[in-house]
């Protein structure tokens, strides 16, 4: 899973206490073990938590173990990164994408 000790696993069981809950901005990662997109992504995943330590959570949900949640917000493809704050979804990019991309979105909602 994560290589990074700044991502956390995000299950249906947690992901309300987790993510909706949390008082920083969260970004949540939905992945496959099978998804190789993902596997690329998940390393760009850690240096962002490891980057934004102390200023956002990071967490990782696996899709497979975790039907609930990402039905929930109409998951289609994976990669997916959400990006919640104050409980609300604020924004989303679907597929593997560079770090930059990823810090202008966290940057726009710190």
């Amino acid at each position: 899973m994560a290589n990074s000790p700044n991502v956390r696993a995000a299950t249906d069981g947690n992901f309300e206490s987790e993510v909706l809950k949390s008082a920083q901005l969260a970004l949540v990662d939905f992945w496959a073990e099978w998804c190789g997109p993902c596997r690329l992504l998940g390393p760009t995943i850690d240096a962002l938590a490891d980057e934004f330590a102390g200023k956002m959570n990071v967490y990782k949900m696996n899709v497979d173990e975790n039907p609930a949640t990402p039905s929930r917000y109409h998951i289609r493809g994976i990669p997916t990164v959400l990006f919640f704050k104050n409980g609300q979804l604020v924004d989303q990019l679907v597929g593997n994408h560079p770090k930059d991309t990823l810090s202008q979105v966290v940057q726009k909602h710190l």
